[in-house]
């Protein structure tokens, strides 16, 4: 077989595997926004993407390197508001305002996931462990918020408890979507809350 027709049936293969795994990935993804990881299974996830389990099993050795590449896509494709860009604003009420703007564009874009996430990781070890960076992301933010508040003692606790309360995803979905306040309104009212505790 000559050379330039190895070549491309080699290409040919390897792109057609990096196809399956992405179809694998995304079905994965899909899964676990709409029914959540601890509820998604491999036969799922093969039946899904339209493959054998045997072809998921050769992409991803387990459910942990299947979890992580579904991670890094959905991650990729729904990044969360960039906290650099928070801490560049010096004013802390306008860093609070465009914070909250942004984070809740963001949970309303990722809110299956995030329910599904939030709702699994008390139970599946593996949702805890990776979604303990988000928890990080959170607690980070909290600190950029709280930068140039100059309080002391209870003033300071109290600000700080408004604010994660202000910033959590669970606030967001009382406020939005159980009490149908607008995404404005419900930001409003979280910053005259973190403006008393002040």
């Amino acid at each position: 077989m000559p050379d330039k027709t190895r070549s491309y049936r080699m290409q040919r293969r390897a792109e057609s595997q990096q196809q399956t795994r992405l179809r694998i990935t995304e079905s994965a993804v899909a899964l676990h926004g709409s029914v959540g990881p601890s509820r998604t299974t491999i036969s799922a996830v093969a039946a899904h993407a339209g493959v054998r389990r045997s072809t998921v099993y050769r992409h991803f050795p387990d459910e942990t390197a299947l979890f992580d590449a579904c991670t890094a896509h959905w991650a990729a494709a729904n990044p969360p508001p960039e906290l650099d860009a928070w801490s560049a604003i010096a004013n802390p009420d306008e860093r609070l305002r465009v914070a909250l703007d942004e984070l809740f564009a963001f949970y309303r874009r990722a809110e299956s996931m995030l329910d599904n996430l939030f709702r699994d990781e008390t139970t599946t070890p593996l949702v805890q462990e990776r979604f303990a960076a988000f928890r990080s992301y959170l607690e980070a933010a909290l600190d950029a918020l709280m930068a140039g508040r100059n309080l002391r003692g209870t003033a300071r606790r109290r600000t700080r408890a408004a604010l994660g309360h202000a910033i959590a995803f669970s606030t967001w979905k009382s406020l939005v979507r159980e009490q149908r306040l607008s995404k404005s309104d419900a930001a409003t009212l979280v910053r005259a809350l973190v403006a008393a505790a002040s």
